[in-house]
């Protein structure tokens, strides 16, 4: 059982029969009143975050998760297909359950899979990844010395700010928790 007192930014529990993640919280005392505990948390099946208010004390079950280290195979139509590495099964899954991480996998990507009751319900791509650039605008002559920035395309399709030098090809390092551009790790040429 987690009671709100236990309540830190990633605590996972079980709210209205679901699978919840407590993103941000404030306990609240009231005068003449009994603590509060202000709550914002996300569901992890749907990813809709919820301002919920609770009386301190009060008691959540830990939801049944289990996390899964999986190989992301292909798509198909509007499937994604995983492959559990230890005992070769596959998994689809549709673009709804992928949400925003589907920005930022790419074939043979090892990815891992959190699972509510044995279902697939999310998918959790590494911290960091390295895509390429596939579009972007040409790099002019006096860009590189201002630190303003431009839009880039990768090769999933994701789109991202980077600076003035990056060009077509280049392959960077991309944090998949705020979409930013980190640093540039290479060249395709």
């Amino acid at each position: 059982m987690i009671t709100t007192g236990d309540f830190k930014r990633g605590t996972k529990i079980e709210f209205k029969g679901e699978p919840y993640e407590v993103i941000e919280f404030q306990h609240v005392k009231m005068q003449q009143r009994a603590p509060i505990v202000r709550t914002k948390i996300k569901s992890l099946k749907t990813g809709r975050v919820l301002e919920e208010t609770f009386p301190a004390g009060e008691k959540f079950e830990t939801p049944a998760l289990e996390e899964k280290e999986m190989q992301y195979l292909y798509a198909q139509d509007n499937l994604h297909y995983f492959m559990d590495m230890e005992t070769y099964e596959q998994v689809g899954l549709t673009n709804e359950q992928l949400g925003d991480s589907k920005k930022f996998i790419k074939e043979e990507m090892i990815v891992n899979i959190l699972y509510y009751k044995g279902s697939p319900i999310s998918v959790n791509p590494p911290m960091f990844v390295e895509l390429a650039v596939k579009e972007t605008e040409p790099a002019f002559r006096g860009d590189t010395a201002s630190a303003g920035s431009k839009p880039a395309i990768l090769e999933t399709g994701a789109q991202v700010k980077v600076p003035f030098h990056i060009q077509v090809g280049d392959i960077l390092k991309i944090d998949t928790r705020t979409s930013e551009y980190i640093e540039k790790v290479g060249s395709q040429k």
